[in-house]
């Protein structure tokens, strides 16, 4: 029997990156998947590695920083399997900005889709998580965990997440259901090769965040968040797990 062999796991950001290795990662493991993105032709290239992994696999495109339509896609979501066991907050977006140059939208555009999103996803998923002794793996950042020049947006949202992980683990600690966040380290997705570098920035300053082992690929991550879905993490709640080789030891 494979690690989650009999569960329904809830994947979002699965376009691409960690979302798409996840999503991957979890159908060889046994799990059913529904997944979420936001380009609908990435999104179906990782619902055919799903299949092809033996998965049933249902696909849908969404904004998860809309709220009303995360309620929607999780109650498909259960309509399809009969239940939900797990929940992946994956899908997160990072843009540089000097500070004082960051637009309202810019900050929304942070805040949204990397904090309310796990936010309003896990107020629809928890009472179904809730009959099945579920959980949530939240992917957070270690820009959750320290300070990252350039990202005060990313980094509010990121320290939010963590936060969120942690209430939520205390206002659920009399039942069966686990709340836990991961904090990658710096990866090799699309996300990092297309961001986009402000004038004037100090790199010095923006590879600190660089660690001394180099990029993770996404491949490494996933079997991470695997593990915390499974029932093998049974005694793991509220927990904040760094994965990064080691850049936060110091």
């Amino acid at each position: 029997m494979s690690l989650l062999t009999g569960k329904v796991a809830f994947i979002t950001g699965a376009s691409s990156g960690l979302g798409a290795a996840t999503a991957r990662h979890f159908a060889t493991q046994g799990a059913r998947v529904f997944i979420v993105g936001r380009n609908e032709e990435a999104l179906s290239q990782t619902r055919a590695a799903c299949q092809q992994a033996g998965a049933e696999v249902v696909a849908q495109t969404f904004d998860v920083g809309d709220r009303a339509a995360c309620f929607v896609a999780i109650a498909a979501c259960v309509d399809h399997f009969g239940q939900l066991d797990v929940l992946v907050n994956v899908a997160g977006k990072h843009y540089l900005h000097h500070s004082t140059e960051a637009s309202l939208n810019d900050w929304r555009q942070d805040i949204d889709s990397n904090l309310s999103g796990p936010f309003f996803l896990s107020q629809a998923a928890i009472p179904h998580l809730l009959e099945q002794k579920g959980n949530i793996v939240n992917v957070a950042s270690i820009a959750g965990l320290q300070g990252q020049a350039y990202s005060a947006g990313y980094c509010a949202a990121k320290h939010g997440l963590v936060g969120l992980t942690k209430a939520l683990a205390l206002e659920y600690a009399k039942t069966d259901l686990r709340v836990n966040v991961i904090c990658p380290g710096g990866m090799d997705t699309p996300q990092v090769s297309s961001l986009q570098m402000p004038e004037g920035i100090d790199f010095e300053l923006l590879m600190r965040s660089a660690g001394l082992r180099g990029m993770m690929t996404p491949e490494e991550v996933a079997p991470v968040i695997a593990f915390l879905a499974s029932d093998s993490a049974s005694a793991i709640h509220g927990a904040v797990y760094p994965v990064d080789k080691g850049k936060t030891v110091g």
